[in-house]
């Protein structure tokens, strides 16, 4: 028995015995009854207080706990968001590799073909008949008008067309490419009754190495003829040397379909990727 139900049990027998009035109940028992029942009050809203203190602080508890949750919650949303987004830019930067890598495996493939054609070329690059310079990706042949041409003329001479046969024979075997052939000059105008201009006779010449071309076997549908007169120089025009070297023909090297960026997404009105 608990020492509350003791003295609960202690006062409702003063009480009885007071309502009795037997001879056994005496005055002592009756206040200590009062004591118990005032210390068992007191007792009892001790522990109302605790039970009270005890509710609030699992109230707090509760709401520390619904607010971990809510945390959590946002936490696990948050990490999936950043998940997907990682995710994403991940294979962003997958697809930015895979395209860096097949354009150094173009470059490099466009680079050992170049090589490979620069080195038939070197035997009439020794014998100084040619020249071989890059521009703009491009691989250009050039041949100084004075070992094709009489000065003012557009016709081959026996020289020029030993050379030009020798060149179309490379051509021939370089595949997938299209040749353009352009006429140069310096900026002396021409005094000639057949051509009225440098402009003239560049293009002529150009289109007589076109013809000749395509009579030694390079097929006409990869050969173009352009005439750029004296507006392209190579050299400076104030000086002899200047201005010979400006005078030429070159064989441009055009670059494959698969060299060029894919412009196809803007007839879609998106830039290209």
């Amino acid at each position: 028995m608990s020492g509350g139900e003791r003295t609960l049990l202690l006062a409702v027998s003063a009480l009885a015995c007071a309502a009795a009035a037997t001879p056994g109940c005496y005055k002592s028992d009756w206040e200590q009854a009062q004591r118990d029942i005032t210390d068992l009050r007191a007792e009892l809203a001790d522990r109302d207080a605790r039970i009270g203190q005890d509710g609030e602080r699992l109230a707090a508890l509760g709401a520390e706990r619904d607010d971990l949750r809510r945390n959590l919650d946002a936490l696990n949303a948050r990490f999936a968001q950043d998940t997907g987004q990682l995710r994403a830019n991940i294979e962003e930067l997958q697809r930015a590799f895979d395209e860096a890598k097949r354009l150094q495996e173009q470059q490099a493939a466009r680079l050992a073909a170049y090589r490979q054609t620069y080195e038939r070329f070197r035997a009439m690059i020794e014998a100084g008949r040619l020249r071989v310079r890059f521009d703009r990706g491009r691989m250009i042949v050039e041949m100084a008008s004075a070992i094709l041409f009489p000065s003012g003329s557009a016709e081959l001479s026996e020289l020029g067309q030993r050379t030009i046969s020798e060149l179309a024979a490379i051509l021939i075997g370089i595949r997938d490419r299209s040749f353009q052939i352009a006429g140069h000059t310096d900026n002396v105008p021409i005094s000639s009754a057949r051509y009225r201009s440098n402009w003239e006779l560049s293009s002529a010449r150009a289109l007589t190495v076109v013809r000749f071309m395509q009579d030694v076997g390079v097929d006409a549908a990869r050969l173009a003829a352009v005439g750029y007169g004296e507006h392209q120089p190579i050299a400076d025009n104030a000086t002899e040397d200047g201005r010979a070297n400006n005078r030429r023909i070159e064989v441009i090297l055009m670059p494959n379909l698969d060299e060029l960026p894919d412009l196809s997404s803007l007839e879609a009105g998106t830039p290209p990727r």
